[in-house]
């Protein structure tokens, strides 16, 4: 993928990982525009010179208007990445636990497969472009903590794999972004082994830069996680995670 001359839309990049990424991309030379919720952060950004639209992918009315209003100021937009997603804690013990389940898929499943569904008729019309979805490497190895989070990441994998093969001859590639635990705001708090945020970026532009794309971005510190099972260290792992059940509210004491 050539950095220098795209033209990005990052949905979700207000913050941590896209955000780094829409800056990076920007330096790299490209023209990107950020889709997200705050409107605070939207400002701070619109004030480093990026296009900024306010969208929520959980309402498809305000996707299709973001798409609608995005490929008016940028028409000849190439690149869209689905960043937009929510970290739950969920005890499956408690049936309270549905409202945050619910939230997490309609945010990261459905709301990557509104995102793409808006933008799938331009693409494939320019006959060139690319999406990236984001997954997790939570998605191959499951935190328990977190389950419908590794879920959602898991049915985006999936996904992923399908669109491709449904997009083969068309000219639209689907690139598929795994990040391991990164130190933004939230991880870096709670995971002293988070990689740090510039580290993870500086690795993810250079493999987005290599001809050919690979399919699946894998950093180094996510590949313990997307290999566990061929490496047969999955269960032992897993079951490691599941230690974190402590920290669920209904666990402690």
């Amino acid at each position: 993928m050539d950095l220098s001359n795209r033209t990005v839309l990052v949905v979700g990049g207000t913050s941590g990982i896209g955000r780094e990424l829409a800056r990076r991309f920007a330096a790299a030379g490209s023209t990107v525009a950020v889709g997200g919720r705050s409107p605070e952060a939207l400002s701070a950004l619109a004030g480093e010179g990026f296009g900024t639209f306010p969208i929520d992918v959980t309402d498809g009315t305000s996707v299709a208007s973001v798409r609608d209003a995005v490929l008016a100021r940028y028409p000849e937009l190439d690149t869209v990445v689905t960043m937009a997603g929510v970290m739950l804690l969920e005890d499956l013990r408690d049936p309270a636990h549905f409202a945050a389940a619910r939230t997490t898929i309609d945010t990261n499943l459905v709301g990557t497969v509104r995102v793409i569904d808006a933008f799938t008729p331009h693409l494939v019309g320019r006959g060139a472009g690319t999406f990236v979805t984001v997954t997790s490497g939570i998605a191959f190895l499951p935190f328990p903590p977190m389950p419908s989070y590794a879920a959602s990441k898991a049915a985006v994998h999936a996904y992923s794999e399908a669109l491709r093969a449904q997009l083969d001859g068309t000219g639209v590639g689907v690139v598929e972004l795994v990040p391991p635990a990164v130190a933004t705001a939230g991880q870096a708090e709670v995971n002293p082994h988070a990689l740090p945020l510039d580290d993870f970026a500086t690795e993810v532009m250079q493999l987005l830069s290599q001809e050919p794309t690979p399919d699946e971005i894998l950093v180094n510190g996510v590949l313990t996680h997307r290999w566990a099972e061929r490496e047969g260290t999955y269960a032992d792992l897993v079951a490691r995670r599941s230690q974190a059940l402590a920290m669920l509210p209904g666990r402690q004491g």
